[in-house]
């Protein structure tokens, strides 16, 4: 039988229904029922992976990293080789046209015609979004610059669903960089359709959290504080999600200096903690956990980084069933209007129409969510 008939009949088995999104762009694509299906699906495919071994045979996925990566790369690459299926592309743009001058939207015109399924980490905000209006395949977003990262909060989501036994009635501490965190941007996104959850803001003035995913837990109705001290926060949390000054988002190592290692969770202040606190981290950690924490049964970001490889699994058989291996129809629309976020997609590459959305009677970017100013 031909490999995509095998996966229709493997999601028979399983109970894999069709997500509404061709691609995955933000996990604000994917209703509440499409994220219960792949932590279903994760959680079987680490409870039973020898089922799963052919469910991708013949297929083939194309990781486009522009950035450098260690879990988000391997991880989708060993996802997809554990699922019977092969894996192309390149982790280093100086090694590929991309070094020569090549549009991204030339790229994606030719790698979607190779590849089933495109993953892509690009440091320009909106890139993901860009690229799907190009592409025969469907998109993974594995990091568009600061903006969002799904597959990371997807990852999130198994992890806590497994250790944590619920989405719902947290309160989640998100220590660190706020302000260029990916990561955390997209977890509030995603957390905040979930009930009776509360979001601890723990971080300076200078890297608080963006006025957009504010807006979001407003709408949402969440509860959310901030705080500048991690010390007084920890005892209140049942989760604590830390992340990394990420030196690569600051425009100036003068600005960097000043901010790194103010937040650092260590044994001292893990005792302050609740008996059943959960630790994560993205990864990779520079100096704000301290190694002494490792061995606490409370920190989970190894296992998290595990997690993120069956989350990545159920993804990708997900998203298979989504290609039409045609184009997506043109994009007519078009606005006068232009981005001010020097970041964005439509700011490097230019072919890319400019398009906004209403959000309170103030125009977005649709790509990277910025206010225009007008």
């Amino acid at each position: 039988m031909e490999s995509g008939g095998y996966i229709a009949r493997k999601s028979n088995i399983v109970g894999v229904t069709d997500m509404q999104a061709r691609n995955l762009i933000d996990l604000a694509d994917m209703t509440r029922e499409d994220l219960t299906e792949i932590i279903r699906l994760a959680g079987m495919i680490r409870d039973n992976p020898s089922i799963f071994t052919d469910a991708c045979h013949g297929k083939i996925m194309a990781t486009l990293f522009y950035e450098p990566s260690t879990r988000t790369q391997m991880s989708f690459q060993t996802a997809m080789l554990r699922l019977g299926g092969k894996v192309i592309g390149f982790d280093n743009p100086s090694n590929a046209s991309v070094a020569k001058g090549e549009s991204l939207k030339d790229t994606i015109r030719v790698v979607s015609g190779y590849a089933d399924l495109i993953v892509m980490r690009n440091p320009v905000e909106g890139s993901a979004l860009a690229a799907s209006l190009y592409s025969k395949s469907p998109i993974i977003n594995a990091g568009d610059g600061g903006h969002l990262h799904p597959t990371q909060t997807l990852t999130d989501l198994v992890t806590l669903s497994y250790e944590k036994g619920t989405l719902e009635g947290l309160t989640i501490g998100l220590c660190g960089d706020m302000k260029n965190g990916r990561t955390v941007h997209s977890l509030i996104k995603t957390l905040s359709k979930y009930k009776g959850n509360r979001f601890v803001m723990i971080s300076t003035p200078q890297l608080q959290m963006p006025p957009y995913i504010l807006k979001i837990l407003e709408e949402s109705g969440c509860a959310y504080s901030f705080s500048d001290s991690l010390e007084a926060s920890i005892s209140e949390l049942d989760v604590l999600y830390m992340t990394r000054i990420q030196q690569e988002r600051f425009p100036s190592a003068a600005e960097y200096e000043a901010q790194k290692g103010i937040y650092v969770l260590d044994e001292e202040k893990m005792r302050l903690a609740k008996s059943d606190l959960v630790v994560l981290h993205p990864l990779p950690r520079v100096d704000e956990i301290t190694v002494g924490v490792d061995d606490d049964p409370r920190a989970k970001y190894f296992e998290q980084a595990e997690y993120g490889m069956y989350a990545r699994m159920a993804l990708i058989i997900t998203m298979l069933q989504s290609r039409s291996g045609t184009l997506p129809a043109p994009q007519r629309w078009d606005d006068a209007r232009s981005c001010k976020n020097p970041r964005c997609v439509t700011n490097t590459e230019s072919y890319v129409p400019h398009r906004f959305y209403d959000k309170g009677g103030r125009a977005v970017c649709l790509y990277c969510d910025s206010l225009l100013e007008e």
